[in-house]
């Protein structure tokens, strides 16, 4: 998450959890959200940089939340298809 600071980062993660978390119609809590925004940060990153050369999206607090939810969905679903078996 370049371009924002330890404390946006918490409340882009909290608010990437919680959006991962309708889109995909899960119930969690505050800390498991926050735990799924920034893990989710983490593989929204890692996609991005093996799907682009540079980020098209630019840096700062929205591209952030964008890759962040994006990799929390693919985080959850992951999880989902394992937790099914």
């Amino acid at each position: 998450m370049v371009g924002v600071g330890w404390f946006l980062t918490i409340i882009i993660g909290i608010l990437a959890g919680w959006i991962a978390e309708r889109v995909m119609s899960r119930s969690h809590g505050l800390i498991t959200n926050l735990i799924v925004g920034l893990i989710g940060s983490v593989i929204g990153k890692f996609l991005l940089e093996n799907v682009f050369t540079s980020s098209p999206l630019g840096s700062g607090f929205v591209p952030s939340l964008i890759i962040s939810t994006i990799g929390a969905i693919v985080l959850l679903f992951i999880v989902g298809l394992i937790w099914r078996k």
